[in-house]
């Protein structure tokens, strides 16, 4: 049995995984626990799995949540803020953590997980954008296995086990075998509009998902291709390939998840319906593969699978995030922050769909001169507070419009 700590178990990642240790009692169990400021939710899941420790996001929920939990037998040791978030990550015996919590607010944990000897299921695609020159080397000095946990890159993953030296694969060197990546996209809310009508965007459009069922946060960034983007920068951290041999498709039906190239020309890909559950089981399971009762993919049922190249003009956000990659250093960590506030901004209606790629842009740029090749945790940490501030700034000096309101 497989002990783990879980961080974000009441967002979609965090669910998904404790359906998968329901259906596998003997397989797995949960440690311990984080999650946000869902409390009735947090509640009934301590009920159901039984976690030594628990942390939530704001210490001010904390006597809400020990009322819910007065008749629970045993009592978890309660936790909240940034710092319990961090002691459940590397808590206890768990061998491996779940990161399933949104944005940079996992790379603390994370690397609090990596430094207790965890090994990561990696949900959260931050931890290596933002901290991939710290993240790295510190999961190589201790000996700590990171397996990915999203869809595009368990796909790569699944599919790098069918190379020669699979089993010796070495997070963030490439195997020889490989000659290039090919990151699967859907093309988000907004893959069948033309590029004309992008100024008559909602915020209900943009979180209106054809494929999958997301939050609000990574589904608009489906929608401006920024997810790819900086799927692309997590891909080169994992699997250590150049940008120029890191391609992105547009592929709309979402059952060829991701696939890569060999020296040959050869190309293998991972095939399935969209359910996040599956690369989430085989980042736990891995090497193993368990047995499922899930529905098995009919490519009959699927019908034509179509693959086209994405619209540069459409998509600017994919082209600035290959451009802060390139880059390299801090600049992947301004770009992160930049995005994640660009989009909290237009979530609030503060600034249109079309001004989220114009502010991330102005901030990169304003980081050139100052991008910091080799950078530090701290580095990393204050690169994040700076674009934020930058994005709010560079907002405030856009062109005033009348905000489209869902």
């Amino acid at each position: 049995m497989k002990a783990i700590n879980l961080l974000g178990s009441t967002g979609s990642i965090g669910t998904q995984t404790l359906d998968i240790v329901q259906q596998y009692p003997e397989q797995f169990r949960v440690v311990a626990m984080a999650a946000g400021r869902n409390i009735e939710l947090v509640a009934k899941q301590v009920r159901q799995f039984k976690p030594e420790m628990v942390a939530i996001a704001d210490p001010a929920q904390l006597p809400e949540l020990k009322a819910l939990l007065t008749d629970v037998d045993p009592q978890p040791q309660l936790r909240a803020g940034s710092e319990g978030v961090c002691e459940v990550a590397a808590y206890g015996d768990a061998e491996a953590v779940v990161t399933g919590i949104v944005g940079c607010a996992g790379l603390l944990p994370t690397l609090a997980a990596i430094e207790a000897g965890k090994d990561i299921a990696l949900a959260n695609k931050e931890t290596l954008i933002a901290g991939g020159p710290v993240v790295l080397p510190l999961a190589q000095k201790h000996g700590v296995r990171i397996t990915p946990a999203d869809s595009e890159h368990s796909a790569i993953f699944q599919c790098i086990q069918g190379l020669s030296h699979a089993k010796d694969f070495v997070i963030g060197k490439p195997d020889v075998g490989l000659r290039r990546i090919l990151l699967t996209a859907s093309g988000g809310a907004f893959r069948d509009w033309p590029v004309e009508k992008l100024q008559d965007v909602t915020v209900a459009d943009a979180i209106t998902h054809p494929n999958w069922s997301m939050g609000k946060k990574i589904t608009v960034d489906s929608a401006t291709l920024m997810n790819k983007g900086l799927e692309v920068i997590e891909a080169h951290y994992l699997f250590g390939l150049d940008y120029d041999d890191i391609d992105i498709v547009i592929h709309p039906q979402s059952i060829i998840h991701s696939l890569i190239e060999m020296q040959d020309t050869s190309q293998l890909a991972q095939l399935g319906w969209p359910d996040m559950r599956l690369p989430l089981l085989y980042a736990l399971s891995w090497p193993e593969r368990l047995y499922t009762d899930w529905e098995q993919l009919d490519l009959v049922k699927a019908g034509n699978l179509t693959f086209r190249e994405p619209d540069h003009d459409k998509y600017p956000c994919m082209d600035l995030a290959y451009a802060a990659g390139r880059a390299g250093g801090s600049m992947t960590a301004v770009l992160n922050a930049a995005n994640e506030q660009a989009v909290a901004l237009f979530l609030e209606e503060k600034i249109h769909y079309l001004d989220i790629p114009k502010v991330i842009e102005v901030v990169c740029d304003r980081h050139r001169d100052s991008n910091n090749a080799t950078p530090s945790l701290d580095d990393i940490l204050e690169a994040d507070v700076w674009a934020r501030q930058a994005v709010t700034e560079a907002s405030q000096n856009l062109d005033k419009r009348t905000l489209i309101t869902a």
